[in-house]
């Protein structure tokens, strides 16, 4: 009713008319916005919105709830247009680009946009007034995700410097933002200085003792002091504020694994599954009829110490929630979900939000791991099926199986597996490269662990790799590369730092 009577035309004579339908539509759009934001339909609520737009030139206020509601509707491409808008009608307000800014980073992955958006608003000076930290905060985020995409180690080094700065400005501005403090512990996290980063993070929690990604970083940075059994506490407390959180649970069986052996970190994986079917059995509808005829089996069976699960369904594992296994671009996600369309049109087992699924399937290849570790490949070859069946193209679940038939002496069929999940997602390199040197294929394999040292610069693994290559043909240059392995190996975490989301 407000967008079907409102006066659109721009005559002279009809400025009072239109001033009037204007005020009567933005008091409904109002009300509108507060019924329907109540009830989570943000989507029905932008379309409505974006009706309103007709006879809204220039009128900030509608334009402003039109963006909040696409941002909130995941709608990020709209949002980020809509607010870009909303600045250019206000300019002097830094909440509009620091709003755009953040659509970019946590939706779009437009890490050079929001850059660019954080920038303007540090330029600001004090104009920008108490968001000048969170912009700093912004462009440092920004910098150190682009740092982790980034290929070239000599791009990395720069992005991750330009990281470092803006989030030492932002936290010299606002030494009493937790959120800020915890950042720049996760950046020296990731740079590798431990010692400043705990530093650093200790300024965090006691400014928010019970913050998530505070808890969470702790455990990573003593694990990486090698601190085991402190990590572990300091896992329970965080576990205690906050049960039921995946990513947590996930390191919770890493650390396990590295105390305790994977029998214990088993027990883990069966508290997971049962929690995921308390979670979300009763948002989804798991269709009876499925690819795989072991659907149903709980992969409890296979651990005699353990209490049987009844129907626990199977679901996908890469990224669980906002944290993830590895920073994955966006393309690999599309481009995983692009080669499974075809298996998801022609089953119907999948329903409910796809982070549901990708949690299922991460909780079975973790079990796969942990059975193979224990050396027992028939159970681990049971729980890779099921995360098979949920995404079979997908580059964790290649790669495990490649580990299943390297164990199984199947060399060719594992080089082909990991051949397959390189031409989605490099993250196999160094296991690859080393596949390559154990079948005497070192040049070859040199080739790979020295691309795979440009990419994961961090990563032990592939200098001890790229070491035994040079090595097996007598180059002096291995004993450097060992010695780099073991400098990295003393402050490596039990997981990656990058599964701390970076978000504003």
């Amino acid at each position: 009713m407000a967008s079907g009577e409102a006066v659109i035309s721009r005559l002279p004579d009809q400025a009072e008319s239109r001033k009037a339908s204007l005020q009567g539509a933005t008091s409904v759009y109002d009300l509108l916005t507060i019924s329907m934001a109540r009830r989570g339909q943000y989507g029905m609520l932008s379309e409505c919105l974006e009706r309103a737009m007709k006879f809204s030139f220039n009128e900030f206020h509608l334009w402003h709830q039109l963006g909040l509601s696409l941002m909130a509707a995941g709608k990020g491409v709209g949002a980020v247009s809509v607010f870009k808008e909303c600045a250019r009608m206000r300019p002097e307000d830094p909440s509009l680009p620091l709003l755009a800014a953040k659509v970019c980073i946590g939706q779009l992955h437009w890490f050079e946009e929001a850059e660019a958006l954080s920038r303007s608003v540090a330029s600001m000076g004090e104009e920008a007034g108490e968001l000048l930290p969170r912009a700093y905060l912004s462009l440092g985020l920004c910098c150190s995700l682009q740092a982790s995409d980034a290929t070239l180690r000599v791009d990395r080094d720069e992005f991750n410097k330009k990281a470092l700065q803006a989030l030492s400005k932002a936290h010299s501005l606002d030494p009493l933002d937790a959120q800020i403090a915890m950042y720049l512990a996760l950046q020296l996290a990731l740079v590798r200085q431990v010692s400043a980063a705990i530093e650093s993070l200790q300024a965090a929690l006691s400014l928010l003792g019970d913050d998530l990604h505070s808890l969470h970083l702790l455990t990573l940075l003593l694990s990486a002091q090698k601190h085991h059994r402190h990590a572990l506490d300091t896992l329970g407390l965080a576990l205690s504020q906050h049960p039921g959180n995946f990513n947590l649970l996930f390191t919770k069986v890493k650390l396990e694994e590295a105390v305790f052996g994977p029998t214990a970190a088993l027990r883990t994986c069966e508290e997971m599954l049962q929690q995921w079917l308390s979670l979300f059995q009763s948002s989804i509808n798991v269709v009876n009829e499925c690819i795989s005829g072991s659907l149903y089996l709980p992969i409890i069976r296979c651990v005699p110490t353990m209490v049987t699960v009844q129907k626990a369904p199977t679901v996908s594992i890469s990224h669980p929630f906002t944290g993830s296994l590895s920073p994955s671009s966006v393309a690999v996600s599309r481009l995983e979900a692009a080669l499974s369309e075809v298996s998801d049109l022609s089953s119907g087992r999948r329903q409910g939000p796809t982070y549901i699924w990708t949690t299922l399937e991460c909780i079975w290849l973790q079990a796969g791991e942990l059975f193979m570790a224990d050396g027992r490949l028939k159970e681990a070859q049971f729980c890779i099926a099921e995360a098979i069946a949920l995404s079979p193209n997908s580059y964790s679940v290649l790669l495990q199986r490649g580990r299943l038939a390297e164990l199984r002496g199947q060399l060719d069929d594992a080089k082909g597996l990991y051949d397959e999940a390189l031409a989605i997602h490099p993250t196999g390199e160094r296991t690859l490269g080393l596949l390559l040197v154990k079948t005497e294929r070192t040049h070859l394999g040199e080739k790979v662990l020295r691309d795979a040292v440009q990419v994961h610069s961090t990563s032990h693994e592939a200098w001890s790799g790229l070491g035994e290559a040079l090595q097996s043909r007598g180059s002096s240059q291995a004993s450097d590369c060992f010695l780099t392995a073991l400098e990295l190996e003393a402050s490596c975490p039990i997981r990656p730092f990058t599964i701390i989301p970076r978000e504003l």
